[in-house]
Order: structure tokens, then sequence, then C-alpha cells
């Protein structure tokens, strides 16, 4: 007899690849983490070893309904393609057919952050609109409406990192100057602090606290650009909640009082920004909390509408 079925997530991001597997309830049946290669074969490769090794933490027999895979770069949802992920090492490839052709199951493929979108949804009971404001390396936002992932017109809703909020800012590796992404992004901060330190943003958040001025100005552009990113997705989207994830979530004690002050400072001029409780409108999401796998797991079921692509597997 076959076991229930379940449905895989894959969250692969540039130095490690988080799977899960998904009963019809919703519940976890598997976990893995593996390392992510590198290059179009090897982003492959690492897909179908957590497919494997997800399978061999279940039940024989137990039937995989679909595959779901979460994926930095520009995503073609329709084709399953992906293009300029190059933190991966792939300019241009057709995930979905070939990991369709290689496992016999349905395969959908989205953005990395749109699936966590999508994952951060499913872990509320509300449907109201929600944003998933991810901070990273970079800053990118997706957004959920009726639980489901709203692309927009071109596939670009949500490349919040790229709105200018500051003319005369640094200058963004997209060659605007002031993006979002300039002052609240990972990389950007650890450029603009220039320590040689493990973990940068960790080291300049400490010099802050220890009254280094330059410290404590990058601190501020930290705050002042994730207020300004909750900001634009509350008023371009109305959405009721921004859950903010990604790397700097595991910062949140440290973080999350300084972004709510300056919604504070800002407010307190403007009757129509207080009467948009913005400081009130955030949630953080626990520190490794698994939100792109789940989403991408949930990318086969009918609130994603997204296309499968499953490829008929013949024998000679």
């Amino acid at each position: 007899m076959t076991a229930a079925g379940v449905r895989i997530g894959l969250d692969v991001g540039g130095t490690k690849t988080a799977g899960i597997a998904l009963d019809e309830y919703g519940a976890t049946r598997a976990t893995v983490r593996i390392g992510t290669e590198w290059g179009a074969d090897g982003v492959i490769a690492g897909v179908l070893e957590a497919v494997m090794a997800l399978r061999a933490e279940l039940p024989p027999l137990t039937a995989v309904e679909s595959i779901g895979i979460g994926i930095p770069g520009l995503v073609d949802a329709e084709s399953g393609r992906v293009l300029h992920a190059v933190n991966l090492g792939v300019q241009s490839l057709d995930v979905a057919d070939r990991v369709a052709l290689a496992t016999g199951a349905p395969c959908f493929v989205e953005n990395d952050v749109k699936a966590a979108a999508l994952g951060a949804a499913s872990l509320r009971e509300s449907r109201e609109p929600l944003a998933y404001l991810n901070l990273g390396t970079g800053v990118a936002a997706g957004l959920i409406v009726e639980g489901r992932i709203w692309r927009g017109a071109r596939g670009t809703a949500g490349e919040i990192g790229h709105l200018v909020v500051d003319p005369a800012g640094r200058v963004c590796g997209c060659g605007q100057r002031g993006c979002i992404e300039t002052l609240c992004g990972g990389g950007a901060l650890a450029r603009a602090w220039g320590a040689d330190a493990e973990f940068p943003v960790t080291d300049m958040l400490d010099a802050a606290d220890a009254g280094d001025a330059a410290a404590s100005a990058l601190r501020e552009d930290l705050f002042r650009g994730v207020a300004a990113a909750v900001r634009a997705l509350v008023l371009a989207a109305d959405v009721e909640t921004v859950v903010i994830g990604g790397g700097l979530s595991a910062l949140a004690d440290r973080i999350v009082p300084g972004i709510r002050a300056r919604q504070q400072e800002e407010a307190a001029s403007s009757a129509f920004l207080r009467s948009l409780r913005l400081d009130e409108r955030i949630e953080m999401l626990p520190a490794d909390s698994p939100v792109a796998a789940i989403g991408a797991a949930l990318l086969g079921s009918a609130p994603a509408e997204t296309v499968a692509r499953h490829e008929e597997i013949t024998h000679g």
C-alpha cells in the first residue's frame, strides 16, 4: 500500500540548501540541510541530493506529490526557469524541467523571497494581505494577497530594496544612489563599516553600543532603511502585517526597538503616519525559520497559482 503523499520544498541558498517534506495536513515529516553546489549542473545535483535525502527519511512507498524550489535570481514561474542567479553561478537554468524529468514529480519554481512570503503567510491564521521583508545580504520583499503570491505585471513586485530614499546617499549595486538596500542591506552595511570581522553587522552594532560615532551612524541608517521599507510596503500595498526575516532577523532583539523608535519619531510630526500605526505592523520571524522551504512546498497547492512542469518519463 502506498503511504500518504508529501509535498517537498527546497530553499536553495548561496551556501546551503534547506529541504522539508509536508504531509497533506501541513505537518513536517522530514527535513534536510546540505551544502549548495556551484553552477547549473551543481544546483541540479544538489536539488536531487536533497530530494533523495528527504525520501530516505520518509516511510517506504511515500508518494511525492510535488517538488517546489525557492531559488535566488529572476524566476519565470510559468516556465520554471531561473536567470541571473549570480550567487549560484547560474545564468540560465531550466530548473523545473530538469528536476521533473529526473524525479517524475511535478516541479514548481519561485524566487526564494516570494516563496518565503508564502511560507510566512501559511504560518498565520489570518488571510489579510501580508508582506515578507527579507533583510539579508540584500533587501527584497514578497507580497501575499488573498493567500496568493502577488508578482505584479513583470514579476518585480516587492523589489523594495531598490526604491531610492536618499538621492545623495551611497551608490547601490543596481546603479542608483541611496536605495533602501544601501541603508539596511547586510552587504552594504558590511562594506560601509569596512572592519575585518566574521560578522560585520554584529561588529558594527557592538561598536555602536560602545559609542563609536561611525558605527552609530550606520546603525541609524539600518533603522531608517527598515522603517522606510515598511512604510513603502504599507503605503503601496496596504498590507496589514510586514513580517521581517532573513539573516538580520537573528539580531531582532538589537534592531527591532530601534526600528520602532524610528517609526514613532517619523510619525510624531505626521498625523497621517500616526494613523497607519506602522510600528504595530511589523513582526519578526524566529532566526532560522524555514519559511522559504515551507513556501516552496506549498507552490503546488491551489492558492499558489503556479504552473507545474511535469515531464513524462519514457523508458526505451
